[in-house]
């Protein structure tokens, strides 16, 4: 795709028939054919025919317009949409002639559309240019790819609650620094990630806001001498308005941008669940267990269940992040407006959103197949002396201690546990009362893990109450 400013206002009279065969269909200036090497370099019509459909729709609105307006008869209108109604077939029965030698997308549907009606083929381009019809093909593609997402995100986040609503009083050890810290459950732990896919779907929405201004009739950089209605194009394809700055409108890439912002953070918390289920799995943990349908065996150890799809997801992450810095660093440099490096906006968002919904697609099913080894994360959520805490609140509740002293007292009676060998509910009550003697028995009803995570009440807590409460809430959202 490149800067065609010559395009944007031929006279309607001008020659219509194909370009001569090995010249450039914007050739007219050049007396030679592109060089094999410039060709190579310059041809996108291997990834950019992926916008084929927003190309044909931009062409349908606009010629619609331009009839509308009367820059273009309705007669040529009809052939026009006849035309492109033929290519749109064409392309979905796979039999397009995608050729190199018209560069883009948007050269390969003209170059067809000259080949089926003639001359009034040539004036579908009038008052646009290649420079505004990328931007709002691109525009529309990286649109279709935020709702796709917020889609598959949905169902993520609702496989993710049907877990948790299983699992809502399951215990498990909650960590930090991945040393058990205090009791939760399973169900809690889940609901965690439900909150940032949510996270991650409100910005793919936030960016399609932002997003929805069509740039379709900016032309070259610096609109159009046509009478042409851009309010009528944006509506015909879906957006809130056009674009304000016709400078702005080719140049901008911030939709792309912030997309794959959005799609490199949702990349991260993909791969922070798919680190848990790697570690949730192992032998040492045993938490989860996948069927075969999500993991794979070994060449050479016949005893293996690997989370390989686990394990890809998370590694797909740098894809994301790649991808982002790509296009960022494309663009930092770029003075105002269209300049051929933005041709390579296409590739890093193409295969970052390919990835990502390949990744959200897979842990939506393994979070469906895992299975819960509820007893053993039970009998690991009272490990590490995870009630610690506990101990320390009873301290101040029940006997009006500072919280610090409390402290102290309780890391005393870790201390003291870990040099007897036992839990903390396994100290006998004469040496917590050597620490202090206004300890009474009613402490060890604080001191399983059970009491821990039930106690958690507060607003957004591990209690399986709140838990509950936040999954029903869940399940208004996104009913």
């Amino acid at each position: 795709m490149t800067d065609d400013s010559s395009d944007a206002a031929k006279p309607t009279g001008q020659p219509t028939g194909p370009a001569p065969k090995g010249q450039a269909m914007w050739g007219g200036r050049f007396a030679d054919k592109p060089a094999e090497l410039m060709q190579a370099i310059n041809v996108s019509i291997g990834f950019d025919k992926r916008l084929a459909a927003q190309d044909l729709a931009g062409s349908r609105a606009h010629a619609e317009m331009l009839r509308t307006t009367g820059v273009i008869s309705a007669e040529d209108e009809a052939q026009i949409q006849a035309g492109l109604k033929t290519i749109g077939e064409e392309i979905e029965g796979g039999v397009f002639p995608f050729r190199e030698e018209y560069e883009d997308i948007h050269m390969n549907v003209e170059a067809r559309l000259r080949e089926l009606i003639g001359p009034p083929a040539g004036r579908l381009h009038t008052a646009r240019s290649r420079n505004d019809q990328v931007a709002v093909d691109f525009r529309m593609w990286v649109r279709d790819a935020c709702d796709q997402t917020g889609d598959q995100l949905r169902r993520l986040q609702r496989a993710l609650l049907n877990k948790a609503e299983a699992h809502a009083a399951d215990l498990m050890p909650g960590f930090t620094h991945l040393q058990p810290a205090q009791p939760v459950t399973f169900g809690h732990h889940l609901m965690a990630y439900v909150e940032m896919f949510g996270r991650d779907a409100s910005r793919f929405a936030d960016a399609r806001t932002r997003m929805n201004e069509s740039p379709l009739g900016a032309a070259a950089l610096a609109g159009s001498p046509f009478p042409i209605d851009r309010f009528q194009t944006a509506k015909a394809l879906g957006f809130d308005r056009p674009t304000a700055n016709s400078l702005d409108s080719v140049s901008d890439r911030d939709f792309a941008l912030e997309s794959l912002a959005a799609a490199a953070i949702c990349a991260i918390h993909l791969s922070r669940l798919a680190e848990e289920i790697v570690i949730w799995m192992t032998p040492q943990f045993g938490f989860i267990t996948l069927s075969d349908a999500f993991t794979t065996g070994s060449s050479i150890m016949p005893q293996k269940k690997n989370p390989d799809a686990a394990e890809l997801v998370r590694a797909k992450a740098g894809r994301l992040l790649a991808s982002f810095t790509h296009l960022a660093v494309v663009m930092k440099g770029l003075p105002l407006t269209y300049s051929k490096d933005m041709q390579e906006d296409k590739e890093p968002t193409f295969e970052a959103f390919d990835a990502l919904r390949l990744s959200i697609a897979a842990m939506t099913g393994m979070i469906a197949d895992l299975t819960a080894n509820t007893g053993r994360m039970s009998a690991a959520a009272g490990a590490g002396f995870s009630t610690a805490t506990d101990l320390a609140d009873w301290l101040v509740r029940e006997l009006n201690l500072p919280f610090r002293e409390a402290h102290h007292i309780t890391g005393s009676a870790v201390k003291l546990a870990e040099t007897l060998g036992v839990d903390l509910p396994g100290l006998p009550l004469a040496e917590l009362q050597a620490l202090e003697p206004r300890i009474t028995a009613s402490v060890y009803e604080v001191l399983t893990p059970e009491a821990s995570a039930s106690s958690r009440r507060s607003y957004g807590g591990a209690s399986p109450e709140q838990v509950r409460v936040q999954i029903q809430r869940w399940k208004e959202i996104l009913a």
